[in-house]
């Protein structure tokens, strides 16, 4: 939702005028948008618009290599001819001007209606449309334009830069335009400042496939897919509508639509890029970000446009725009980084006594048992962890202990010790944070304590490996009994396996798992003095600890594995 305002009327005057006084130094607010401060040679002014709430577009791609104007219309609405002849004529350097937007009614109306005005004032005016969005109709020409004005915006503010005439831009243009496809998804509406409902919605757990950057229709409704699924339907999709004369090399776009995050995004091209490497695309130099938005709409969109010298050229030059910044000399004298090893990678792995060899297998498997209990209690953990933490702890611990699995099962042939030092070592790598590290840590001082040189090993190596263990935890984390920790349930488990070890190890284990249950339990009512929920502490009063929790979940599922 859409919540820092004033007068919801005024939001876009408002807004333009803090982006404005942020970037005076190389742009100038005029009656209807934007103008880029000019250098010494007079270019073809390249002046693009539409309605506000698509931030970088459209006054944020204004500035040096990229476009000489911009117009702001009201949210989600054409700007008015008179605006767009306000910001043309406040562009113009004497060479002309090109008017470029996506393929909207209203745009098409009044950017019409203000070039045949500038035209009469002797001001060359030429209009590309951007009709790149293949959902929204079988013909080019009426199809609407989304993340592809990227594409042809910045090629046709390169082709001004370097300095070609009108007819030379446009030309350009237009084949930026021919050349680009686009095709998106929605997840969620966006909301326009004071509105208390979205402008649209998505039925729950549903993506809206081919829906327009302001809730216009799609396609179809779709369950929400996986990452992989989705990235195959946006290339399917592009591809089946390939230019007939397109080459293998591609720009490539992967845009969020506003609230879709980064990571996201950056996780979707990670399994677009191989489906185009497939296709026998080659992508150059490819964008993943917020380049065309819908305020606060959750979606993203793919846009391929098909190279050919020009546009190459194009794509590759610098630009310098408050949204988008592209320069090649920083980047070029860079070199990649030697590839070094580091010390873990030179360890050998000790050859196993055959007792050790023999504790293996049972390593392996107990690795296996924490996982899944783990991957079951996932979201469990994940929401008493939110009660006053940030709610990664579930997610966290799984990534641990499937990162130790797997890591084990790379071993030919090792002991206990050599095995559970590796699972420490992978298990604090994936899981991160403050659980990820004590885990990882822990496993390693317990695989050192156990060693792979033994002729024997006898249940008081148990009670070596968990006092590492345990002392692992105590010396990394500073806890103590009371703090609402994972110490909460370890120390007790320490000291009832200790006290019945006589017994064997599966009737002390079990005790010492009685005894981690009781005290994770027994975490609801103490209050926070160490870790993430010590802010928000008496939020955490009446929950358990989380790990703790876990702790006791583990030993626990591991007991009947000793039985």
């Amino acid at each position: 939702m859409t919540t820092i305002f004033n007068d919801p009327a005024e939001f876009a005057e408002d807004q333009l005028e803090g982006f404005v006084s942020l970037y005076a130094d190389r742009l100038t607010g005029v009656p209807g948008g934007v103008v880029a401060h000019r250098g010494d040679d007079p270019i073809v002014a390249v002046v693009v618009g539409g309605g506000s709430g698509h931030y970088p577009a459209f006054a944020g791609l204004v500035g040096p290599g990229f476009a000489s104007g911009a117009v702001v219309g009201n949210i989600f609405t054409s700007p008015s001819a008179a605006q767009v002849y306000s910001v043309a004529k406040a562009a113009d350097q004497g060479r002309g001007v090109i008017l470029t937007f996506g393929n909207y009614a209203g745009d098409v109306m009044n950017f019409g209606i203000a070039a045949e005005r500038l035209r009469r004032e002797g001001i060359d005016a030429r209009i590309v449309l951007v009709t790149d969005d293949v959902a929204s109709s079988p013909k080019e020409s009426e199809r609407r334009g989304i993340a592809g004005d990227f594409t042809v915006f910045k090629s046709l503010s390169a082709a001004a830069a370097a300095g070609h005439d009108i007819d030379e831009v446009e030309r350009i243009g237009r084949a930026a335009n021919a050349a680009t496809r686009s095709f998106g998804v929605a997840f969620s509406g966006c909301t326009m400042p004071g509105a208390a409902e979205p402008l649209f919605r998505v039925p729950e757990r549903q993506m809206g496939v081919g829906l327009g950057i302001h809730g216009e229709p799609g396609i179809r409704d779709e369950p929400v897919a996986t990452a992989r699924e989705l990235a195959g339907l946006l290339v399917d999709g592009l591809l089946a509508d390939r230019p007939s004369d397109g080459g293998n090399r591609v720009a490539a776009i992967v845009n969020g639509l506003g609230t879709t995050k980064y990571e996201e995004l950056f996780l979707l091209w990670n399994e677009i890029r191989p489906l185009l490497a497939d296709a026998g695309l080659e992508p150059v130099e490819p964008e993943v970000g917020e380049l065309v938005t819908s305020l606060d709409m959750g979606g993203c969109s793919l846009t391929l446009m098909w190279l050919d010298d020009d546009l190459e050229h194009a794509w590759h030059a610098d630009a310098y725009a408050p949204g988008y910044r592209k320069q090649a000399s920083p980047l070029a004298a860079l070199v990649p980084a030697a590839r070094t090893s580091g010390a873990d990678d030179d360890e050998l792995a000790p050859t196993p006594t055959p007792a050790a060899a023999r504790l293996s297998p049972l390593t392996a498997e107990a690795l296996r048992i924490i996982r899944d209990v783990l991957v079951e209690a996932e979201d469990e953990l994940g929401r008493i962890d939110a009660i006053a933490g940030d709610g990664d702890h579930g997610r966290g611990m799984v990534k641990g202990a499937q990162a130790a699995v797997t890591a084990t099962e790379r071993l030919e042939e090792s002991g206990p010790g050599w095995a559970l030092l590796q699972a420490g070592r992978a298990w604090a790598a994936a899981a991160g944070g403050t659980s990820g590290v004590l885990w990882g840590a822990a496993l390693e001082a317990a695989g050192r304590a156990l060693g792979d040189d033994r002729d024997a090993y006898a249940p008081d190596d148990a009670v070596r490996a968990v006092d590492a263990f345990v002392d692992a935890m105590l010396d990394l984390g500073r806890a103590e009994i009371g703090d609402k920790t994972i110490i909460d349930a370890a120390l007790p488990f320490r000291e009832a396996l200790r006290e019945g070890i006589a017994d064997g190890v599966g009737a002390a284990w079990a005790s010492g798992a009685d005894a981690a249950e009781a005290a994770a339990r027994a975490t609801a009512g103490l209050t926070p003095r160490k870790g993430r929920a010590r802010p928000l502490a008496e939020k955490s009063v009446g929950t358990s600890d989380p790990g703790a929790t876990s702790f006791a979940l583990i030993v626990s599922a591991l007991a009947r594995f000793t039985n």
